[in-house]
């Protein structure tokens, strides 16, 4: 998994450093290779303006890479491997069984077909809807590709946008906003929750009982809780700030847009210059936890977070089980939350700290902003991505790439296959906190 997203971005850098790809005719590869990583992990931070610098042909080379991106290299290639009749490998069937949860192998091929349906079905009815709104604002072409675009933007939670200020001149377009939300919100749930819940609808309508798995009502659970308190909270703070001149709607939309779109999406219809220091640190927390596994988006996950909060929780109550919905939690699973969590933090710090000695000039807060968003891959910025010299542009590459991954993903790709020598020394305490 660690490879084929590797060679997408050199694919996606080599497409996008041709001549035809920017309306100038020249990129530095660079550039170049900062905007395909960029696309392929579903970031959204951009050196140069996709509306302006780029061609029909570039913009369309961008977005096939996030497509790819949000739905997987490794699911893309399973998908043409069906369709050309030839049998998925145990180990690729390990593979995507590992980036999408607990996937039986013998349920693959059904696995794929479903999120290319969803994907395919979701984008395409999104794609409609701006379709029929933008119809009368451009041309049927540009009308066409913007809907396009921004459907399949929006549900990869990429953040590229086709407007210079992304949707700060539609922050009170309630069908935009609305559509946009819908989709994030679909793409950050991840296709398995996807799958349950639809099949949940159905049952609640024929009227018959169904299960539902703990990681669906923990993910259910953490992104309703994420965007209900985080929407209040932001709306507090920025009522009479950064939204004081916005009419009464155009404040409730922009602050539920802002405070989803940090789960790895991207966009803002908020200058986000112009927040406090609180809604900004509020930000950062969002863009740390991210979407849900197996879904488009990025972060440490919904689910992680969930599970670590359950076991300061335990630890509190000094139970020496972790239990979550009357269910006890394995503790290798609690060792699993734990170590993505503080490599995370790890890769987070060493990527800002490399960028405070590669931007001198640049603000601290600048700095964390911009680590925890490549991280993430969310594309959100304070102004500090145009700015980046080539070691800080190859600094935000490394942490977009490893966020989109998974830090844990990564350490298995470059360490050691096993371990040699099975042994114990003996105990000895140390003192703790």
């Amino acid at each position: 998994m660690a490879i084929s997203f590797i060679i997408a971005i050199v694919i996606g850098t080599i497409l996008l450093y041709m001549p035809f790809s920017t309306k100038e005719g020249q990129i530095s590869f660079i550039d170049a290779f900062f905007t395909a990583t960029s696309a392929v992990c579903v970031t959204g931070l951009i050196v140069q303006d996709t509306a302006t610098y780029f061609t029909t042909y570039g913009k369309l080379v961008i977005m096939i890479l996030f497509q790819l991106g949000g739905l997987g290299i490794m699911t893309f290639s399973t998908l043409i491997m069906i369709v050309a009749g030839k049998s998925i490998s145990i180990k690729d069937r390990l593979v995507i069984q590992e980036g999408f949860h607990h996937a039986s192998q013998r349920d693959v091929k059904s696995l794929i077909r479903s999120i290319f349906m969803f994907a395919l079905i979701i984008e395409a009815l999104a794609s409609i809807s701006l379709f029929l709104h933008w119809r009368s604002q451009f041309s049927l072409s540009n009308a066409i590709f913007h809907s396009v675009f921004h459907s399949i933007s929006a549900f990869c939670n990429a953040g590229f946008s086709l407007f210079s200020d992304s949707f700060m001149g539609f922050r009170e377009d309630a069908w935009v906003n609305g559509i946009l939300i819908f989709l994030i919100v679909l793409g950050g749930a991840g296709f398995l929750v996807l799958q349950e819940l639809k099949r949940t609808v159905g049952f609640f309508v024929k009227k018959k009982r169904i299960r539902v798995s703990l990681h669906t009502k923990l993910v259910v659970l953490m992104t309703v809780g994420l965007i209900v308190c985080s929407w209040v909270v932001f709306l507090g703070i920025e009522w009479n700030h950064s939204l004081e001149n916005f009419s009464v709607k155009g404040k409730l939309l922009s602050s539920i847009f802002q405070v989803i779109t940090p789960r790895t999406a991207g966009f803002n219809t908020v200058d986000i210059n112009t927040l406090t220091h609180g809604c900004i640190f509020l930000l950062v927390v969002l863009m740390f936890i991210g979407a849900s596994p197996g879904s488009t988006g990025g972060g440490v996950k919904t689910s992680t977070f969930g599970v670590i909060f359950a076991f300061l929780k335990s630890k509190i109550a000094a139970r020496d089980t972790v239990n979550i919905f009357y269910r006890t939690l394995p503790l290798n699973l609690i060792i699993k939350a734990l170590t993505i969590f503080i490599l995370a933090i790890c890769v987070i710090s060493f990527s800002s700290f490399i960028l405070l000695l590669a931007q001198p000039e640049a603000r601290v807060v600048e700095v964390i902003f911009e680590s925890f968003s490549a991280f993430g891959t969310v594309g959100l910025s304070l102004g500090l991505t145009p700015k980046l010299t080539s070691l800080g542009k190859a600094v935000i590459i490394f942490t977009m790439y490893t966020g989109r991954i998974g830090p844990l993903t990564l350490l298995y790709a470059f360490s050691r296959k096993k371990s040699f020598g099975r042994y114990t020394y003996v105990e000895e305490s140390v003192m703790i906190g």
